[in-house]
């Protein structure tokens, strides 16, 4: 990455939209130079948006994002970020694990159904007879 770069090349190296980092930069995340009508952004900020995204990707909110960037711009050393960090993302696998959880019953759930419907099926048939009765036509 370059000292500084215009919005058009950071969003090309970061794979991102420009509205996307104006969007960052509206929610102070990055705060860019301007040069003329153009804005500048410097490492500082290249640094910001790449934890911004990579708390992105972790499933963060903007505001937990926010946070735990604007502590890394003031703290004196790193270990209050990175507890802060650890209780973020405690809570995040938390919320992961209980989602994974939920599924998993649900999931249980559409199975029992299923063998339900096609008990159902099967007693139904035997009654008539015959196999299941046939999808209707459409007319």
């Amino acid at each position: 990455m370059n000292e500084t770069q215009t919005i058009t090349e950071l969003a090309r190296d970061f794979g991102v939209t420009t509205r996307a980092i104006r969007y960052w930069e509206s929610h102070g995340l990055v705060s860019p130079a301007r040069e003329g009508g153009n804005r500048i952004y410097s490492k500082r900020d290249q640094t910001r948006l790449k934890l911004a995204l990579r708390g992105k990707r972790l499933g963060l909110s903007l505001a937990e994002i926010k946070d735990l960037i604007d502590m890394y711009d003031t703290a004196e050393d790193e270990s209050s970020q990175l507890l802060s960090f650890l209780d973020v993302l405690a809570q995040r696998r938390a919320s992961l694990e209980q989602q994974r959880d939920d599924i998993q019953a649900v999931l249980k759930e559409i199975a029992r159904f299923e063998r339900q419907c096609r008990e159902m099926l099967k007693s139904d048939a035997a009654k008539a007879g015959s196999s299941p009765r046939p999808k209707k036509q459409p007319r």
